[in-house]
Formats: structure tokens, sequence, C-alpha cells
């Protein structure tokens, strides 16, 4: 069974010791900016491409708009602002006559992990590096000179596996302060009669999120406790070889953290160690439910980035495709 976050404390030596038991610098050469996702090649590709039998697709974004998840807890993130910037008022009016075309037109204003995101390889720094060993001062006020989020533009395609640990243990949803540990990922994977592959994209759910749209108020999922990986899983995500990892919550690692010493430890180890990114925010109920009604929890996944250049994040709209 998952453990709380307090069970197993551990000190600033144990993450140290951990970041560079998992560290994959220069594995793929000193110039890499992609990390794991360098495990996805054209024959993970089709593979995947083969899991495609019903033409079921699954949509495992949030809509962003005001109604979002974030309240300012993390990062000074706001929910997206949509505006208006031409409308259906002003072409009935006349405003647009003189140019002989009615139209609308739009703008948004977001944090670029406000919702349903990828967090990219220049999202966290070890130390005054990130990935690849990459000096910390090269994401400056102009964006990320190196790992910038644009470099993953044609990477995030493969197979998708989803371990529903909330729906393993009987439950809707996982409480606060749960961690979840490396045998409750093989637990699950077990039951569920799948096996992780190198290249996998692994989706984690713990029912958060469907619990706080359920009771109509987000709360503190944007920055507060959760439910969430332990952070022993970081051994377990470099030991097999997965392209990313994902979750339906704001952080995907277990809140409150398993030391007192360092916030996020594990965001210190996968992204700038490992190399993974990571996804956040993803809903996961229909795609749950069906794979729970079907026994089959392999698909297709797709989730490009925006290649927003020198981002270190971006906003996405998943699809799993049975």
């Amino acid at each position: 069974m998952p453990r709380r976050f307090d069970a197993l404390k551990f000190d600033l030596e144990h993450l140290k010791a951990t970041a560079e038991k998992c560290k994959n610098w220069g594995r793929w050469g000193v110039n890499d900016e992609i990390g794991t996702l360098n495990y996805i090649t054209p024959e993970t590709i089709t593979a995947a491409a083969r899991l495609i039998r019903s033409g079921k697709v699954f949509s495992l974004g949030l809509n962003f708009d005001r109604k979002g998840p974030q309240r300012g807890l993390w990062g000074n993130r706001y929910n997206p602002i949509h505006t208006m910037l031409a409308t259906g008022t002003d072409a009935v009016s006349g405003n647009q006559d003189a140019g002989g075309l009615r139209y609308a037109d739009d703008a948004v204003s977001m944090p670029l992990q406000c919702g349903t995101q990828w967090d990219g390889l220049g999202h966290i720094f070890y130390g005054e590096r990130m990935w690849n060993g990459f000096d910390a001062r090269l994401v400056d006020c102009n964006g990320a000179q190196k790992n910038g989020i644009e470099n993953t533009r044609d990477r995030m395609v493969g197979r998708g596996v989803l371990l529903d640990v909330a729906r393993h243990y009987g439950v809707d949803c996982l409480e606060d302060g749960i961690a979840i540990t490396c045998s409750d990922l093989d637990a699950t994977a077990k039951a569920q009669g799948i096996e992780i592959q190198r290249g996998d994209f692994v989706i984690v759910r713990t029912g958060q999120m469907e619990q706080r749209l359920a009771c109509g108020e987000w709360g503190g999922y944007a920055g507060g406790d959760a439910p969430g990986l332990s952070f022993e899983t970081a051994e377990w995500i470099h030991r097999k070889e997965i392209a990313a990892i994902c979750t339906d919550t704001w952080g995907c690692e277990v809140r409150p953290n398993e030391t007192d010493e360092a916030s996020q430890p594990w965001h210190w180890v996968v992204i700038p160690m490992i190399g993974i990114t990571m996804g956040e925010i993803f809903y996961l109920k229909d795609l749950a439910d069906d794979c729970a009604q079907d026994r089959v929890y392999e698909f297709f996944f797709c989730a490009p980035p925006l290649p927003i250049t020198g981002a270190v994040g971006s906003p996405i709209n998943p699809q799993a495709i049975k």
C-alpha cells in the first residue's frame, strides 16, 4: 500500500546521492537537449500506432479558461485570460465594413504551466546546472538558450500506459500526503496485465483532479498538499528508461514532501539529472473508466508542445487513442 509522506523521511545527502546515481548527463552527447525523449524511435512510434484498434480518442487536457486550478499558490501563476480583439458585435455594428471583411479575432494571456502542461528540461535546476550540465544562467530574461521546449516539438508521441493506482487500491482518490512507491507502480502494472517498456509515456492516476472537479472547488490543488510519487520513484523512472512521466496532480510528487531539507526534491532529480519531461494536471477520468471497462491500459499517445522558442514549459491537449 502507498505510505504517508512522513513515514520514511530522508535528508539532503540522500537526495544528492540519488541525483548522482540517476544522472544521465552526457548519455546522448554533450549537446543533447531532449533527455529521455531519445528513447523514442521510429520503431517505438510504429509499434504504438498499432495499438489503435477502435478509433476511440480521449482528451487528457483541461479547458484553458478562468475556471482553471490556479489560485496564486505557486510562482505567481494565474488562470488564462481570454480577450476578444474583434467580435460579431463589431461586425454587425458596421465597425468593420470599411475593409469589407467581417470577422472575429482573439488573444490569450497565460502562464505556460497554468493548466495541463509539460515541464520542460529548462524548468528545474540542480544547483547552478540544468539538464545535461548546462549552466542555469543560460535561462535568462530572453528565455532558455538551452533545453527550450521547442526542441521536443516532434518527440511527444509513442506508447502511452495508464497506471491507475487509485483504482488498483479500491479508492476514488488517494488522500493528500500519500506517497506512491516503486512497489505500488509495479503492483498496479502487474494487476493491469501491462509491462512498462523503454520509451513509454507513463501516466499515473491518483484521482485527485476528479475529486476536486466533483466538489466544484479547486482549493489548494495547484500548490497545496497532494497524493503523488514518492522520491524513491526517481530510481524507478531511471531504471525503466521511460520517455516521460505524467499525473493528474499539480506537481506529480507527493506533498507535503518527504524531506524537510528541500522543496520538491523529486523534481531536483527527475528533470535536471535524469532528463525527463514531466506532464502535470492531466484529466484522466474518461480514459481511466474506459481502461477499467475493456482492461486495455496501453494506447497511442500524442501531446506535442507549442514550439515557443526558449520556453521552459508548454500548455498541451494530450490525446490517448485506442
